[in-house]
């Protein structure tokens, strides 16, 4: 009988009391029995999660509650006959210790927007998207945009070719540059000093100058001033010039050319807004902690500012990758203020992601098996889901020959070939060649002029073959690509995944195979079990694909 009083005083309150007030009780464990039935009535009133309810205008299709279970006003037994089940999810909130205030972070939330009219965009901008061909979001762009319009820090997740580039860039458009609600000369002719309002860092040139590219077709031909490279291995002097002379609201670059020219006070960014980091697992590499320490103590940070907490707060941190290990996780919480996880239909507080167990120290073998047990499930998050895997044996002095009669059985156009060392590729691309087949070779070694030129005629279709290693296996854009072949093993999953990537990307279909020897067909079955997906074996024989061993279902290839 207390325990029914008390359900029902907490209701009465909870209809006349804000729900900031309520979310405001520091102790969880005060409200844990009763407070499961409010948190279900605060469910039912306010409806699922919508980005009317993040406070942008939208038409989505809400998933309406049955007028049978949503009780009327004042009806206390109506409101405290909830369904076991819901009772025993509320009761798991609860227990993990996630408020009331949390509400927003709903896992089933309809976040399919049908344009992007209903995402709160400037009219500018929606505009130059709809010259530019983009009619509907995807679903993590929908998910992500309204998060990022409200200002909160948020970590993008997402399998490679979602489209997590725009879902960072409209909003960032939306609040700077010439796109926004204020015009450009606005601005100017209110003789404020134009500053830097938003840093992108890439771990590559590659993917900055795709980033870059990806701003200039929104900006549109007059405005793309608007952006500025500073990426490693072009002319500094010059970079530093077009920052003197176009005095650009938005800089992308690689992290040692950012710090380097920051650390030359030629790079202003204490009054900067938004502070991205694109592929955030690899700037979290070693080669990355000095210059990433001096970005992040410098981007939106005020010296006036006493407090990490208050530092933090004067800039907004957006965080993207196709895989978030404890590694991200703990970067965010570090360097975000209230971050969410942001995933397609989905958007969670990043607190509530359970963090591994502790590590025994007495045991330093058990280190690297925490790792490797979340590579598999990282590995499975990156990859499209629109992807065809195969794999083929074959001798290693037969690999390019296989890979030649792969490509003409598939009738693949554009086709990027994985090696594991710089020095072999240029032997594979001797071979194609030499086969009347059209190819090139791209890795680190090659010039910025070089590379660019050489992505620009793959694109085109000059080159038909891209044989490369590792350092196309991220970022990389090629919605061109229909084919990945592995002429060499990845070294694990998750570069199995990113490789893989390169093409399905945006729902289109794609076609991985990988080229082995007998003895290692036992990696390509670790492989398959680790993603959980099927990979046949098969030959090309009389120009075609054929499959020599029976196609399993993913639930099968797990045994």
């Amino acid at each position: 009988m207390v325990a029914l009083a008390s359900a029902r005083l907490l209701l009465l309150v909870g209809e006349s009391l804000p729900l900031q007030k309520l979310s405001r009780v520091s102790n969880p464990a005060w409200c844990h029995g009763s407070s499961v039935r409010f948190l279900s009535r605060v469910h039912q009133d306010n409806g699922p999660l919508t980005l009317a309810s993040l406070g942008c205008k939208s038409e989505f299709e809400t998933t309406k509650i049955p007028k049978a279970t949503r009780p009327e006003k004042g009806e206390v037994k109506s409101a405290l006959a909830v369904s076991k089940s819901k009772v025993k999810a509320a009761g798991k909130e609860v227990a993990k210790g996630v408020g009331v205030k949390k509400l927003h972070e709903i896992e089933l939330a309809p976040f399919a927007a049908k344009s992007f009219s209903e995402l709160g965009l400037p009219p500018p901008l929606l505009q130059r998207l709809e010259s530019e061909g983009f009619t509907v979001p995807t679903d993590v762009q929908s998910a992500a945009v309204p998060a990022i319009l409200k200002n909160h820090d948020v970590v993008i997740q997402s399998y490679t070719g979602s489209g997590k580039t725009l879902a960072y860039l409209l909003p960032i458009l939306s609040e700077v540059g010439p796109l926004r609600n204020k015009s450009f000369e606005v601005d100017e002719e209110a003789g404020k000093k134009k500053e830097i309002e938003a840093v992108i860092v890439a771990p590559s040139r590659e993917l900055g100058m795709q980033i870059v590219r990806e701003f200039e077709k929104l900006l549109g031909p007059a405005n793309k001033k608007a952006v500025q490279q500073l990426v490693g291995g072009a002319n500094r002097s010059r970079q530093e010039e077009a920052l003197k002379k176009n005095k650009p609201s938005i800089v992308v670059g690689t992290p040692g050319r950012i710090a380097e020219i920051s650390a030359a006070g030629k790079l202003h960014t204490h009054s900067c807004r938004y502070l991205v980091l694109d592929e955030v697992d690899e700037l979290l590499s070693f080669n990355f902690r000095e210059n990433m320490h001096r970005i992040l103590d410098h981007v939106g940070r005020k010296a006036g500012a006493e407090s990490l907490a208050s530092r933090r707060a004067e800039r907004q941190t957006i965080m993207v990758s196709a895989t978030v290990p404890f590694s991200v996780i703990r970067a965010a919480r570090s360097w975000s203020r209230d971050p969410l996880l942001v995933q397609a239909k989905k958007v969670i507080p990043l607190e509530s992601v359970p963090s591994p167990g502790p590590v025994n120290l007495s045991r330093p073998t058990s280190i690297p098996s925490s790792n490797t047990n979340l590579q598999p499930q990282a590995a499975i998050q990156s990859l499209p889901p629109s992807l065809k895997h195969y794999y083929c044996i074959t001798k290693l002095q037969h690999k390019v020959d296989t890979l030649r009669r792969c490509i003409h059985a598939l009738d693949a156009k554009s086709v990027i070939a994985f090696m594991n060392h710089t020095k072999q590729l240029k032997d594979a691309v001797f071979k194609l060649e030499a086969r009347g087949m059209k190819a090139a070779e791209l890795h680190g070694d090659l010039g910025k002029l070089a590379r660019s030129t050489i992505l620009k005629k793959f694109k085109k279709g000059d080159v038909r073959v891209l044989v490369t290693n590792e350092l196309s296996a991220r970022g990389l854009d090629m919605p061109e690509c229909d084919l990945v072949v592995n002429l060499e093993l990845p070294t694990d999953s998750v570069h199995y995944a990113h490789r893989a990537g390169r093409t399905g990307r945006l729902g289109r279909k794609g076609t991985v195979v990988t080229l082995c020897e007998e003895p290692e067909v036992f990696v390509v079955r670790k492989l398959q079990k680790q993603l959980r997906v099927c990979i046949p074996a098969c030959e090309f024989t009389e120009g075609k694909l054929v499959v020599t061993e029976e196609e399993k279902k993913p639930s099968e290839a797990l045994t």
